[in-house]
């Protein structure tokens, strides 16, 4: 179970859907200003693992422990509105979270939409939209973000930016980060500790340590070997989280990271 220092602890997780098991035996602790990544190929159950820890989802059996006053941002993968809703951006944050103005401006400016506010929801595009729903689970002001595929719908370059913007929240507020994906090879610089998971516990630990594991290998199969190498150039400018250039610089060249 949880240590004292632990935000949330979860021990032997089960869950079963008309007869197939989707968690078998889950054990997971999450510490105060850490960044977990949590993998494993579609229908693995790690949706299912995040609705148990968030409340959402009663296990067959189990426990799920969370600190007393513990406060939780959640990012879903995607927020489907309404073609026909008008609703901005402003009004969208503001929606049913109370936020003072000052930590609504430290919000914005963080996650970087404050050009956006006025913008109604569904003209944004999907870099934008991920940014947004991002500064919604801020002004929770949480101690743990728990990010759904928070880097769906975006290119590489602005995947890169995402995270390392995952990074500086996490250094900025002190908040612990729960983070979902599919591909551990885009998230390894920013992750502390990796979870792979394919209803059971896979392998668990440093990143570097899990990509070279035998169970990660058997269900993600080699980068190399399947020409998703990670390729190194330097750049002389900065992205935005859409890829466009932001910011050139002759002398200080940024060295990348692209599969």
């Amino acid at each position: 179970m949880a240590t004292e220092a632990a935000l949330l602890g979860a021990k032997d997780i089960r869950v079963e859907f008309n007869g197939r098991q989707v968690l078998d035996g889950i054990d997971l602790e999450i510490a105060r200003g850490e960044i977990i990544t949590l993998i494993g190929p579609n229908g693995a159950g790690k949706t299912t693992l995040v609705r148990v820890l968030l409340g959402l989802l009663q296990p067959g059996s189990g426990v799920v422990r969370r600190k007393s006053g513990l406060t939780i941002g959640y990012m879903p993968q995607r927020l489907h509105l309404s073609e026909n809703m008008p609703l901005t951006v402003r009004r969208f944050l503001r929606l049913t979270i109370k936020s003072d103005d000052a930590r609504f401006n430290a919000v914005i400016d963080e996650v970087g939409v404050r050009y956006l506010l006025d913008n109604p929801m569904q003209t944004l595009s999907g870099g934008e939209h991920q940014r947004v729903l991002l500064a919604r689970a801020m002004l929770r002001s949480p101690d743990l973000l728990v990010l759904d595929e928070p880097a769906q719908g975006i290119d590489v370059t602005g995947q890169e930016e995402l995270y390392s913007l995952i990074s500086r929240i996490r250094d900025s507020y002190g908040c612990s980060v729960l983070l979902i994906s599919h591909d551990l090879h885009l998230v390894m610089a920013t992750t502390d500790r990796v979870i792979c998971i394919n209803h059971h516990i896979c392998c668990a630990g440093h990143p570097e340590s899990v990509s070279k594991h035998p169970a990660y290998l058997e269900l993600f199969g080699s980068p190399v070997r399947d020409g998703l190498a990670l390729y190194r150039h330097h750049h002389d400018h900065a992205h935005d989280i859409h890829g466009n250039v932001i910011a050139t610089d002759g002398e200080n060249h940024k060295e990348c990271d692209h599969g």
